[in-house]
């Protein structure tokens, strides 16, 4: 079964209600049209529990009937700590846990460069500051994975036994271009293609199902 790795905004008032001036009711319908799309595809979630649109999506996708989600959260971090997640992580649906298990990242460091690498394809909701890195250290550690840096010899298994990326089918982005004002920057998307990386952009749910139900079959 595919696993998708969710990023996006945190800040859904700023992001989605002042930057892209979409209507709550607009926004809370793409929601729950979304998760019905993950739940057609059969799929896995994989995303940080905490507040944004990446949440709201796993919230629907198991209030709907979804199958597994996964948290990865930095367990170990004494830097900056992990108080403000245990909410979200901890968060229910009729009496059943959001998450069904924690993927322990160590620390923030690590959560962020490495979060995308736990789903087999990411889908972008949209552009932040940390939506970004967290897609373009994702890909650069893929980068290193499949030895396109000379004199570096990178183990996914040494960063985290867990990671999927480019296991079950090309480390692929899935850009959902509703919650975007313009696509990836030129130089951006070069670079992930020349990791052998692919990129793709769905303009409504039913693509996202369409291209979804392809990779699955491509990777069975």
């Amino acid at each position: 079964m595919l696993r998708i790795s969710l990023i996006g905004p945190g800040d859904v008032e700023f992001h989605f209600f002042k930057l892209l001036k979409l209507k709550k009711d607009e926004f809370n319908q793409q929601i729950k049209d979304l998760a019905r799309t993950l739940i057609d595809a059969d799929v896995e979630l994989v995303l940080l529990p905490d507040r944004g649109v990446s949440f709201e999506i796993a919230k629907s996708f198991k209030e709907s009937g979804g199958k597994r989600v996964f948290g990865t959260v930095p367990l170990n971090d004494n830097d900056f700590g992990i108080n403000h997640l245990n909410k979200f992580i901890d968060a229910e649906i009729d009496s059943k846990k959001i998450f069904d298990e924690l993927i322990n990242t160590n620390d923030w460091y690590k959560q962020d460069l490495s979060c995308c690498l736990f789903g087999d394809l990411v889908l972008m909701l949209g552009n932040s500051l940390g939506a970004f890195g967290e897609l373009v250290y994702g890909f650069y550690l893929y980068k290193l994975f499949k030895g396109n840096k000379p004199g570096v010899n990178a183990m996914k298994s040494k960063v985290h036994p867990e990671i999927r990326a480019g296991v079950r089918t090309p480390f692929s982005v899935i850009v959902y271009l509703p919650f975007f004002r313009d696509k990836l920057p030129f130089e951006i998307e070069a670079y992930i293609k020349k990791t052998g990386g692919k990129i793709f952009y769905v303009s409504n749910p039913k693509e996202l199902l369409s291209l979804l139900r392809g990779f699955s079959e491509s990777s069975a």
